[in-house]
């Protein structure tokens, strides 16, 4: 009689585990999130995984990788340059479209969160139509790489486009941004400014009019400029706006490949222009290195990491997420 009981009270006590395993709301919302994430974790996460897998082999595209013998002679090959055994031809480092990318992704970054801090506070100062203004500058963010490829394209053209005839009739000859080795990269990061300065705007206006109007208030009571006032109590209050802007425009700036392809017709860009990205798809597609392209590919994924780990650990800290 004694064990019956204490199996029937060991069995409860399982059922009312099991029941409260049930009753809890991550299983119960199970068939809503579990789908997803699991296309993701195949699709996504497990893409980059095989992604780094691949990168340690010889893979050329041609059959079947052999993962058998893996090592690490494509990141040696992709920092020191040489000739590797999968190929007889004498691969460049990617210093060169590493510091290309470095380059633009710094002067693109500071000068569209400039741009845009400065148009924030024009805007939110009460301008003129200022619903006008806001959408046109927004607007170019919802072109593609490719459309805007091409209008900066057109509009760098040395005989036709808009920015030579201006020069022109200043008594100047025309200046070929597109070809001019030393022009490329700065025509590339002018056209993406272009772009993404508006997107830059809308947040810091966001975090420009969540800011209490008694501060502003306040700092003209102790007889702060306008200057002062916006350097020493405004925009110190928008580092979070800086940081959650700053992830989402450097990442562009590292996926910039479309853009670049469309403008230039192709892998080659030019020394001068040439981001890990393109590279990246060179090697893959036109030369028939597809595991030194997917080094490249982490390469790219580390240095995005490098981007976005502070900003969710920060965000982390503050319970945000």
């Amino acid at each position: 009689m004694l064990e019956t009981l204490k199996d029937r009270y060991s069995r409860t006590g399982e059922e009312s585990t099991v029941r409260s395993l049930l009753d809890r709301e991550s299983v119960r919302s199970a068939p809503f999130w579990g789908p997803p994430f699991l296309l993701v974790a195949l699709f996504v996460y497990g893409a980059v995984v095989w992604n780094g897998v691949l990168s340690l082999t010889d893979f050329t595209g041609i059959g079947s990788p052999d993962y058998g013998t893996l090592d690490f002679e494509n990141y040696v090959v992709a920092f020191t340059g040489g000739t590797p055994t999968w190929s007889d031809l004498t691969v460049d480092p990617i210093w060169n479209s590493a510091q290309n990318t470095v380059v633009l992704m710094i002067v693109f970054a500071a000068v569209c969160l400039a741009l845009g801090l400065v148009l924030a506070i024009l805007v939110d100062r009460g301008i003129r139509f200022e619903n006008t203004f806001r959408t046109i500058y927004l607007l170019p963010m919802s072109l593609s790489f490719v459309v805007t490829a091409k209008f900066w394209l057109y509009m760098y053209n040395p005989q036709t486009g808009l920015i030579n005839i201006g020069i022109q009739a200043l008594g100047f000859g025309p200046v070929e941004f597109v070809q001019n080795p030393e022009l490329k990269l700065g025509a590339v990061a002018f056209a993406l400014i272009w772009q993404f300065s508006g997107y830059a705007m809308i947040v810091y206006l966001a975090a420009l009019r969540g800011i209490p109007s008694s501060h502003f208030e306040a700092a003209r009571v102790d007889g702060a400029s306008t200057v002062r006032m916006y350097r020493r109590v405004i925009v110190p209050q928008l580092r979070t706006a800086t940081v959650s802007a700053l992830v989402v425009i450097t990442v562009f700036a590292l996926k910039a490949f479309d853009f670049l392809f469309s403008m230039y017709g192709g892998y080659q860009p030019g020394p001068s222009a040439d981001i890990l990205a393109t590279r990246m798809v060179r090697e893959a597609y036109a030369n028939q290195n597809w595991a030194y392209g997917s080094t490249i590919a982490v390469v790219l994924f580390v240095m995005a990491l490098f981007i976005i780990a502070p900003y969710i650990y920060s965000q982390y800290r503050r319970g945000e997420l």
